[in-house]
């Protein structure tokens, strides 16, 4: 029973910092990033369809992105997409390919990137808690003596802090690529 409660803890607390993973790959750095476009849905035949189902994306230069669609009347769906998203880029249509010079931060821009990674971050603290919340349930609800309640309280708090440590290591990291120029 004890090891059922730490291990719903310990997944719940894996959930979120993977959702914030995936999160922080939406978050663009000075650098070209063909992750910033998978929120990118096009109309493409009356359905919205996501992006990379309709495009090949590549990196060819360090600033500079290429969509290449398989067909190339979607051309200008992808590219009012693109701009409908307001991911802060113009895409320069060639009638064959679409590319996307990335423009560099701005500082006031790279401190308000900064401010919504933090914000993630602390969703993912939110939903951390929210683990401990239901594990401290469980504990509740079972029939344990307290010594060995006290003992799982203990066990996922010590849980608890190594997400939570984790998700600011993550926040570090990523707040030093956004401050690096």
């Amino acid at each position: 029973m004890e090891e059922e409660i730490l291990n719903e803890v310990e997944e719940g607390c894996e959930k979120a910092l993977n959702s914030l993973l995936e999160r922080f790959k939406t978050v663009r750095t000075g650098r070209a990033n063909p992750s910033s476009l998978d929120k990118v849905m096009v109309n493409y035949y009356g359905a919205l369809t996501p992006l990379k189902s309709l495009a090949n994306i590549s990196v060819p230069e360090a600033r500079q992105l290429l969509i290449k669609p398989f067909d190339r009347g979607a051309l200008s769906g992808i590219e009012k997409a693109i701009y409908e998203a307001n991911l802060g880029y113009t895409p320069n249509n060639d009638g064959e390919s679409i590319r996307i010079v990335i423009p560099p931060l701005t500082e006031d821009r790279r401190r308000d990137l900064v401010r919504q990674v933090k914000a993630m971050a602390e969703e993912s603290k939110v939903a951390v808690r929210n683990a401990r919340r239901d594990g401290m349930d469980l504990i509740k609800t079972s029939e344990l003596p307290e010594d060995q309640e006290k003992k799982l309280e203990s066990d996922i708090q010590n849980i608890i802090n190594k997400y939570n440590k984790k998700i600011d290591d993550e926040v570090e990291g990523k707040e030093s690529d956004l401050m690096s120029v």
